[in-house]
């Protein structure tokens, strides 16, 4: 148990939820449920239930720093690891896995984003355990494959090969999101998984992998490597990190390594990272509208719908809509087909050009 780590992630703005999401208060720090608890605040419960908390790390954007002292003041000063620039998810990764390291030269990590949904707790933790197991005996770089429940378009896939050691399977492809038609072949095989982002490792084991695979990254580290774990590692950090590439762990290392392995897993998990997902995951009235906790609405004649309002004092009247997104939160109101919510990333774009950071 000692040797075990987890790294969250936290440090995304989450533009896919906006207007609830802002740049300065992104969606990780949201209770979107009405359960007081944020996203973050769920993640960090879920992992100190097999994770001792000291060993529990949150990287996230210096931007970020007081929201999570704030929100998990169990953390201490140590175990929150600053960006000082955005730079994607390998350069996040791999942060951890120097400090860490330096903590515990034999620690088993698992990384997980801060604002997944798990439904089924229980089989979560068991198959997180079982990965962390896996690693600290095999140099293996773990994923977790959930079973697709539908041809999503949204999510990248994981294709299975037929080796399998100890329940892993060696894992043959990734594919980014693909067209419906294909999402469809992928789900009929039974050979493609969602690729959930969450992944296992021992820290060896990722920073050899970041050193064959992601040089570029590993050597602007390893001219810091006697600071992390003291009190030099923030200048360190602060001077070399904004320079590291840009690149997803994804892209830079699981696509590339050899040694991946995947377990397949059904534990009731959602990424959200959209309104769509949270649509699907939200109860919904007879007419399959999803009016969220807290919120007052009286629809006419619509359906499909998903409604989500910042104040609960507010009520919203709808009538004749259908298959939209209504979200109002602070200084906009956004209406839009849930069809085009890829392009919330471009309403926020052109909000930014034509009134600057009034609205985002």
């Amino acid at each position: 148990m000692k040797d075990n780590y987890c790294v969250i992630m936290g440090g995304g703005i989450g533009s896919r939820f906006w207007p609830f999401s802002r740049e300065s208060y992104p969606k990780q720090f949201l209770d979107f449920f009405g359960s007081g608890r944020s996203l973050l605040q769920m993640t960090f419960d879920r992992f100190a239930k097999i994770i001792p908390t000291e060993n529990i790390y949150v990287v996230t954007n210096e931007a970020y720093a007081s929201l999570i002292k704030e929100q998990l003041p169990e953390l201490s000063e140590k175990q929150i690891l600053l960006e000082p620039a955005r730079r994607n998810t390998a350069p996040c990764v791999a942060y951890a896995a120097y400090h860490i390291r330096a903590c515990n030269p034999d620690a088993n990590i698992v990384v997980a984003p801060s604002d997944h949904l798990i439904l089924k707790e229980e089989l979560f933790l068991r198959d997180v355990r079982k990965a962390l197991d896996f690693v600290r005996e095999n140099r293996a770089l773990v994923t977790l494959g959930i079973t697709p429940s539908r041809p999503e378009t949204g999510y990248g896939y994981i294709q299975s090969s037929d080796t399998v050691v100890d329940d892993f399977a060696k894992v043959k492809t990734f594919t980014e999101k693909p067209d419906l038609e294909l999402a469809k072949v992928f789900m009929e095989s039974g050979e493609f998984f969602w690729n959930s982002g969450i992944f296992v490792w021992n820290v060896n084991t990722i920073l050899e992998a970041f050193s064959k695979y992601l040089p570029d990254i590993s050597s602007r580290f390893d001219l810091g490597k006697d600071k992390f774990n003291t009190p030099e590692e923030r200048a360190f950090i602060r001077e070399n990190f904004p320079y590291c590439l840009n690149i997803s762990i994804d892209y830079g290392i699981m696509e590339k390594a050899n040694n991946v392995y995947m377990l397949c897993v059904d534990f009731g998990w959602a990424d959200l990272g959209t309104w769509g997902s949270l649509f699907e995951l939200a109860p919904k009235d007879a007419n399959d509208n999803a009016v969220l906790k807290n919120n007052e609405a009286m629809l006419y004649e619509s359906s499909g719908n998903v409604v989500a309002l910042s104040d609960p004092k507010r009520l919203v009247v709808i009538q004749g809509l259908n298959d939209c997104i209504v979200a109002e939160a602070g200084n906009v109101l956004l209406i839009c087909k849930k069809e085009d919510e890829a392009r919330i990333k471009q309403f926020v774009a052109d909000a930014r050009i034509k009134y600057g950071n009034e609205f985002n």
